[in-house]
């Protein structure tokens, strides 16, 4: 017979039963449908009509999913017989290896007898075998169980074989070898149905359930469990199956364990049995069985038991465990007698154990029973992996969904940011183009009338004094009202940019409100609105310190927004009181009113609570926006209530600011080095108000200051002078900052002089780099005094 490789079996049947192999590979390309092709010696040797005896026979089946080679070489008869009698039995081997059958067929592709249809059949099979790998395992399984199922039964009516005399070993052992088919069966069976389900299914709790009950029925144990660790480690590995299990095995197995198992930690994890099936309700459960923790130590070598491989079989416990007392008694009340234990490993660490409990009575386990149990095993890690690579996939399916639904709402939101900074851009640029319009066309119409009178341009007639005084008047508010529209941008733009300085002094109270009130009461007799004050400090409490502009601007802004909501014959009351470290400033009026739904809209910039092209009220939207930044800027905070056509009340509250003044300014200089009397600077400034503010900062400090207001001559008095320091505007009119620096910088007597340059709040980053190249330090206007001291220190220390 050729060799077939590693044949599925290889045995001397009867000529009968061989033909009933041949029968099932017909069956099994029935089963497979076209595209199967099936070779026998028919075709061999009926087409090629050839005239030498029939001696071997075979049967090739060959698909894209399964293929077979069934192989029968005849036994001759004794030679006593003295003449040529049929033979009555065949060597017979069987393989599924595509190799070894690709191999066989190549005696058809070489030899050209033979017909085309046995050519092309042979060259279709070639094709198939090099692409198939190796066969289904459904269908490799069902084929190997169809063939148990006809050696357990004889494959054959007649029986007669069973008594030739060139097989009398088969009368004999024809029961035991029965038996033992049918249990082979049994366990092929299982083994197919466990793996079917695996294929099928990825509920890992359906597929354990499955296997446990089957496993407990086929091996007719009372009880089989799954015990499963919560979380592996190699403490709960090596020492709380001994609760269960068994004692220790060979010193030969420590290599083993350390390769497989995870190194101890500081946390134990104890697991517990998490499947069972039982043979009847009287034996007790274990299920989610909690170990006694005590009893563990008294198992000698428990730490290198399991490996992967090792099956530890117990048929007696009161023999086993007759020296562990404590393990001892915890297995009789749980009702184990014999048991059978197999590790279950999952990609090389331990996952739990596969049990078999027989609770009454001892048991000697077969080797056979011990192996299956191991196969089984196997198979269930096979299963648990696959479990856990799928529920790894859904988590990162669910985790890239999340994200996915997450970065979707970062863009939708990014988009509705973008729309929103669009819409806010062309209501900015509608708003501004509406508002700065109206007082430039006063102001260019009244302005080119008035120089038409002058001039006294023919057909024009002379107009009244008080007229052109009127034109002159309505000229000078518009240019106010565009100098106030600028002014809400820069002092936004400036806050926003964590530029603003608060300019902190001590104030009356009673007067700020009062300007206020007085500015603005005219305005309110134009729109016959009502201007009302409630004033509640008292005498000794209405002296307060914060930026008095600022706190004025807040007011003004108030007051303005209430009067221009507020129809004719409506009222808008200001309340000033004290609590504490406070100061309410309480703004209500009898106005529009707002919804609900608009009041967060209220102090976003640009923004009015209704459409440009429909709106009644003019105003640019920057007034609310700014008072919040500038009561948040002086720590306060702003709240509103309103009710739509009643009116709305606007509540400020401000806390007391520190005060920076010229005594404690006065107080800080008395820290200053005594050397700071003797210490000189030269203020280069050509705006009064600001010059005025430094020196006196300066000369509080002890610091002797000489004020220059022209650049073009400063250069030849810092010369004469030699101070330490000097203090120089970058924006002079004239000779400006960095042409004075250049030329300081470059003359041998004044080089040594430090330069502190004062510059707008509005530098960027890389004109902030540059300067700082050029001079010693440089100080933002508007001055904090604070920080104007620390930079000239830090000069005057260097």
């Amino acid at each position: 017979m050729p060799i077939l490789g590693d044949p599925k079996f290889s045995r001397t049947l009867p000529l009968a039963m061989f033909e009933r192999l041949q029968e099932l590979l017909q069956q099994m390309k029935s089963k497979l449908g076209e595209g199967a092709v099936l070779l026998s010696e028919d075709v061999r040797f009926q087409e090629a009509k050839r005239s030498e005896p029939q001696n071997q026979r075979f049967t090739v089946l060959v698909s894209e999913r399964f293929c077979a080679l069934l192989l029968g070489e005849p036994q001759q008869p004794e030679p006593s017989t003295g003449h040529h009698t049929p033979s009555k039995f065949y060597q017979v081997g069987l393989t599924f290896e595509s190799e070894a059958i690709a191999n066989f067929l190549t005696q058809f592709s070489g030899d050209s007898s033979y017909p085309a249809t046995v050519l092309n059949w042979v060259a279709q099979a070639q094709t198939y075998l090099g692409n198939l790998q190796t066969n289904e395992p459904a269908l490799e399984s069902e084929f190997t169980l169809s063939l148990l199922e006809i050696f357990a039964s004889g494959g054959i009516k007649d029986s007669s074989w069973i008594d030739d005399p060139f097989s009398p070993q088969m009368a004999v052992c024809k029961p035991v070898v029965g038996k033992a088919l049918r249990q082979q069966i049994e366990q092929e069976r299982l083994l197919n149905q466990v793996t079917t389900q695996i294929r099928q299914s990825l509920e890992l709790p359906v597929i354990l359930e499955t296997a446990v009950e089957q496993m407990r029925d086929f091996l007719k144990v009372d009880r089989l469990v799954i015990y499963q660790f919560d979380e592996f480690n190699y403490a709960s590995a090596i020492d709380s199956e001994d609760t269960l299990l068994e004692e220790d095995l060979t010193e030969s197995s420590k290599s083993n364990l350390a390769a497989s198992v995870s190194p101890l930690n500081s946390t134990v994890r104890w697991g517990c049995v998490t499947y069972e099936a039982r043979a009847s309700s009287d034996i007790s459960s274990v299920l989610n069985l909690i170990e006694e923790k005590d009893c563990l130590t008294q198992v000698p070598n428990c730490r290198e038991k399991y490996h992967p491989g090792v099956t530890i079989a117990v048929d007696d416990i009161e023999i086993a465990y007759a020296s562990s007392p404590c393990l001892l008694k915890l297995l009789r009340r749980i009702q184990v007698r014999a048991k059978l234990v197999v590790s279950i490993f999952v990609q090389d660490k331990l996952w739990g154990f596969l049990i078999a409990h027989e609770c009454f009575n001892p048991r000697s386990w077969q080797e056979s029973e011990q192996t299956f149990l191991n196969l089984i095993a196997e198979h269930l890690s096979v299963a648990i992996y696959q479990a856990q690579l799928y529920a790894q996939l859904q988590q990162q399916k669910t985790t890239l969904e999340q994200q996915v639904i997450e970065r979707t709402q970062e863009l939708r939101d990014t988009l509705q940011a973008a729309q929103a900074a669009s819409r806010a851009k062309s209501e900015f640029l509608a708003t501004m183009s509406h508002e700065l319009r109206t007082p430039l066309t006063c102001i260019i119409g009244m302005s080119a009338t008035l120089l038409r009178w002058s001039f006294g341009q023919e057909g024009t007639k002379r107009v009244p004094l008080h007229k052109q005084r009127g034109y002159l008047q309505t000229i000078q508010e518009s240019g106010e009202h565009l100098l106030e529209l600028i002014n809400d941008i820069l002092d936004l733009s400036q806050v926003e940019a964590g530029k603003a300085v608060l300019n902190i002094s001590e104030f009356s109270l009673t007067k700020l409100v009062h300007q206020t009130i007085r500015t603005l009461q005219e305005k309110a007799l134009v729109r016959r609105v009502t201007l009302e004050l409630d004033f509640r400090v008292t005498t000794q409490a209405e002296r307060f310190r914060a930026d008095k502009r600022r706190v004025k601007q807040i007011l003004f802004n108030l007051l303005g927004n209430a009067i221009k909501f507020t129809p004719p014959g409506g009222k808008v009351i200001l309340r000033v009181w004290r609590e504490q470290k406070l100061v309410i400033f309480q703004v209500e009026d009898t106005g529009i009113g707002i919804p609900d739904d608009q009041i967060p809209l209220l102090f976003q910039k640009f923004q009015q609570l209704e459409t440009v092209y429909q709106r009644n009220y003019e105003g640019t939207g920057l007034g609310l926006a700014l008072t919040k930044q500038l009561v948040e800027l002086h720590g306060g905070t702003i709240e509103v209530e309103s009710v739509v056509s009643e009116g709305s009340v606007f509540t400020v509250s401000l806390p007391n600011q520190p005060l920076v003044s010229a005594a404690s300014l006065k107080q800080i200089a008395t820290h200053q080095n005594h050397s700071n009397s003797h210490a000189s600077l030269v203020l280069v400034e050509d705006q009064e108000e600001s010059a005025t503010l430094i020196c006196e900062i300066l000369t509080a400090a002890g610091y002797h200051v000489v004020w220059l207001i022209d650049g073009s001559t400063a250069l030849q008095q810092i010369e004469l002078l030699q101070p330490k320091a000097v203090i120089v505007d970058w924006q002079l009119r004239g000779i400006d900052g960095s042409e004075i620096t250049h030329c300081l910088r470059n003359s041998p007597s004044t080089k040594h002089i430090k330069v502190l340059a004062l510059t707008t709040s509005s530098l960027t980053e890389g004109q902030a780099e540059d300067l700082s190249i050029v001079v010693d330090h440089c100080l933002p206007k508007p001055i904090e005094p604070r920080r104007l001291l620390q930079q000239v220190k830090a000069l005057m220390s260097d």
